[in-house]
């Protein structure tokens, strides 16, 4: 029996479906709605509307599971990071979503198969087709294996860190969180010529020490500090 261009599709994204009208929906652009009303077919916007509050839940579970010591703020700017154009156009290319697309003429002449912003709404609309199919399970299972690059780079120690800002806005993240309170730094030591110094500096949580560091200037100085800090308290928790 031939393959057909729905079976191509739901090999692609690893999911059969149920209702194959709701993959039909979501790899159809508005552009060919458009030119082909005599079809009655039903373009994908609604269904991207939808994805993008269930990525956003998914893509929220996922890195407060991950990344347990990421305050409110960091997971935030993380989660953005990974739901943004640029990060969907890159899973939908890895899906070959951009050959499964019914556009119109005019999308396909200026290749609109390969454009970002086409492909990340796509994958928005192929997710919330997914979840109406099969449930919030089945999504989550599709989007986790189609971010999986996307998650395994941003949910890294270090990209985690310099997505979330400095170590300083991290530690006063925490101690918020954790304390209602925010640290103290101390200036603890300035060595050599003005134009060449050295600064030691110590950070303080409710009176404890947790880090000290050194550097050419004071910002520097609590930069380290914070860091070391910040690696103290993951080590308690």
């Amino acid at each position: 029996m031939a393959r057909t261009p729905l079976d191509e599709a739901q090999q692609a994204i690893g999911y059969t479906f149920r209702n194959s009208r709701l993959l039909d929906e979501a790899l159809t652009h508005t552009s060919y709605v458009n030119e082909f009303k005599d079809q009655g077919s039903k373009d994908n916007e609604r269904l991207e509307f939808l994805g993008d509050a269930v990525l956003a839940l998914i893509i929220s579970e996922h890195v407060a599971s991950a990344c347990p010591d990421l305050a409110e703020g960091a997971l935030s700017k993380l989660r953005s990071h990974l739901v943004s154009e640029v990060s969907l156009s890159r899973a939908a290319r890895r899906l070959d979503l951009g050959k499964l697309l019914r556009l119109g003429r005019g999308e396909e002449r200026t290749q609109g198969r390969d454009k970002e912003s086409i492909l990340a709404n796509t994958l928005e609309a192929v997710l919330a087709a997914v979840y109406m199919d099969g449930g919030l399970d089945a999504a989550r299972s599709f989007a986790l294996k189609a971010f999986a690059q996307e998650l395994r780079e941003a949910t890294s120690r270090e990209a985690s860190e310099t997505l979330s800002g400095d170590y300083k806005t991290l530690l006063q993240e925490w101690c918020q969180q954790r304390h209602d309170c925010v640290p103290q730094y101390v200036t603890t030591k300035e060595a050599g010529p003005d134009h060449q110094k050295t600064f030691e500096v110590q950070v303080t949580v409710q009176g404890k020490v947790l880090g000290r560091g050194a550097g050419r200037s004071k910002k520097e100085a609590e930069q380290a500090a914070a860091q070391q800090a910040l690696e103290a308290v993951k080590r308690e928790t």
